[in-house]
C-alpha cells in the first residue's frame, strides 16, 4: 500500500469530517491535532514501560507499531485537511533530509569551469593574514603570493572580537564551495566576458549576501563556543543561509556542503586568532582549508632558542 492510497482509506473513518467549505472549520483541525499530542504521549508511555519493565513488557514491539499507526492515521488526517498527499509530504522530507544529512558533496561541479583562467577563482592557492600598523592603528593585511589584496581591516567593534579574521570564512566557502564573490573582486577573478554573470552572480548584490552570510554565522557562533566542539549546526540557520543564496549560483550546493565550510572556516579562524595572524592553504581540489602557521611577521617575532 502507497501512501496516497493508505491517506485515502483513512479518510473514511474519520468521525470529524473537515467543514471548511461550509465556512465553519470547528473541531475538523483542533481534533487531529490534540490527537498527535495525545498518541505522541502514549508512545513515550510505552517506552517508560519499557524502561521500567525490561523484557518483561512482552508486548512493547505490538504496542509500539500501534501508536505509530495511530500517529500516521492522525498525520495523514491533517495533511488531507490543508489539501495535501503524504506522499508529496514523504518525498519533500526525504529531499530535505539527503540536503542535510546526506552525502556532502554535489559533485566536481566548478561555477567558473567554462571560464578563462583568468577569470576562475585558483584551484589551490595560499593566503597570509598578518598585523601592520597604519597611522598607529592596528590592523589585517591579506596578501596572496606576497601580494596585498583589499582593504586592511579591524574588528569595527568596541570589543575587540575577532572580525579582523573574518577574510578566513570566505575562503572556507571558496575550499568547500567553490564560491566566493568577495574574494573573487579580491583576486580580480570576476567573469567579466559574460555581462549577466558579472552583476548577478559577481556583483554588489552577490558580495553584499557573501558578507552578510558571514555575519550571521559570526554572530551564531559567539554564542556557540566559537563552533568550538560543535559537529552540527541548527537547520534553522542552514536554512536562512540557503533562502538568502537561493538566487545565486552556490544554490546548488547542499546544506551539508554549507555545514562544512562554516565548520572548516571556524576551525582555521580560530587557529589564526590565537596566532595573532596565520597563512592558509586554500585547496577546492580537496574542498579543504588548512592552517599552515603563524604568518612571517610573528616568526620574526619570536625568540630564538638558546
Amino acid at each position: 500500500m502507497n501512501l496516497n492510497t493508505y491517506q485515502r482509506e483513512a479518510q473514511k473513518t474519520d468521525r470529524v469530517p473537515s467543514r471548511r467549505k461550509s465556512g465553519d472549520a470547528g473541531n475538523d483541525l483542533t481534533v487531529p491535532l490534540l490527537g498527535l499530542a495525545g498518541e505522541t504521549g502514549e508512545l513515550l508511555s510505552e517506552y517508560k514501560k519499557h524502561l521500567r519493565d525490561g523484557d518483561s513488557h512482552l508486548l512493547f514491539r505490538e504496542r509500539v507499531s500501534e501508536e505509530l499507526g495511530d500517529l500516521l492515521w492522525y498525520v495523514g488526517n491533517v495533511a488531507a485537511k490543508f489539501d495535501l498527499k503524504l506522499e508529496d509530504i514523504a518525498q519533500a522530507n526525504l529531499k530535505k533530509t539527503r540536503d542535510r544529512w546526506g552525502p556532502q558533496d554535489t559533485g566536481s561541479l566548478a561555477f567558473d569551469a567554462e571560464f578563462e583562467e583568468h577569470e576562475r577563482l585558483p584551484r589551490r592557492f595560499e593566503v597570509e593574514l598578518s598585523e601592520v600598523t597604519v597611522d598607529g592603528r592596528k590592523k589585517i593585511r591579506m596578501r596572496v603570493n606576497g601580494k596585498k589584496i583589499g582593504d586592511d581591516l579591524t574588528d569595527n567593534a568596541d570589543d575587540p572580537d575577532g572580525y579582523r579574521f573574518h577574510d578566513v570564512f570566505h575562503l572556507g566557502y571558496v575550499a568547500v564551495l567553490g564560491w566566493s564573490p568577495v574574494i573573487r573582486k579580491l583576486l580580480k577573478r570576476k567573469r567579466k566576458s559574460i555581462p549577466q554573470v558579472d552583476e548577478v552572480q559577481d556583483g554588489g548584490r552577490a558580495q553584499v549576501l557573501d558578507e552578510g552570510v558571514a555575519a550571521l554565522v559570526f554572530d551564531y557562533a559567539k554564542e556557540h563556543r566559537w563552533l568550538e566542539g560543535v559537529g552540527d549546526l541548527d537547520y534553522k540557520l542552514l536554512r536562512t543561509i540557503k533562502g538568502v543564496t537561493s538566487l545565486l549560483e552556490v544554490r546548488e550546493r547542499s546544506l551539508g556542503e554549507w555545514q562544512r565550510a562554516i565548520l572548516v572556516g571556524f576551525e582555521v579562524w580560530r587557529q589564526v586568532l590565537s596566532a595573532g595572524g596565520g597563512k592558509i592553504l586554500v585547496d577546492q581540489d580537496a574542498k579543504s582549508l588548512t592552517f599552515l602557521g603563524p604568518p612571517d611577521s610573528v616568526r620574526r617575532k619570536a625568540p630564538r632558542k638558546s
